[in-house]
């Protein structure tokens, strides 16, 4: 079964220090910073990623960042909750799905259609380790090839 990743954006920006004060200078700015952190860990990691948004346009608006990286932002009217819980309801049955938000509602009802669950703290802790990983393995190629 294939892994996915779907990540809470707003939910994440929010509970992350980092996030929340590039948020208070630009929203844009924080979006871009989650994106380039969760390309990275797609690219470490072979998961695809999936970061929905809540958007305010007429319609819902995906943009495919990379082959790892797919970002969704909901039209007018509808939350971000409810493209994540679309994609479990349609997806879960045939790919390994981990949600990654502070809402606990949301929480539940993903876990309900199938998906595991993680805070956006843990997200942080996964991002981290997966990072690590990289570096070890770097540092192992360099004394390999030295």
């Amino acid at each position: 079964m294939a892994k996915v990743l779907i990540v809470d954006g707003h939910s994440v920006i929010h509970a992350w220090p980092e996030l929340k004060a590039a948020q208070a200078r630009s929203g844009l700015s924080a979006r871009e910073k989650i994106k380039d952190l969760l390309l990275r860990y797609s690219d470490n990691t072979g998961v695809h990623v999936v970061l929905v948004f809540d958007g305010s346009g007429g319609k819902n608006q995906s943009e495919h960042v990379t082959e790892g990286l797919q970002v969704f932002y909901s039209r007018k009217g509808l939350t971000a909750d409810a493209i994540i819980e679309r994609l479990v309801a349609k997806y879960s049955q045939e790919h390994s799905i981990i949600v990654a938000t502070n809402d606990g509602m949301e929480r539940m009802t993903v876990t309900s259609f199938g998906a595991e669950c993680i805070s956006a703290e843990k997200l942080r802790e996964v991002i981290d380790c997966a990072e690590q990983n990289l570096q070890k393995r770097l540092a192992e190629l360099r004394r390999i090839t030295s």
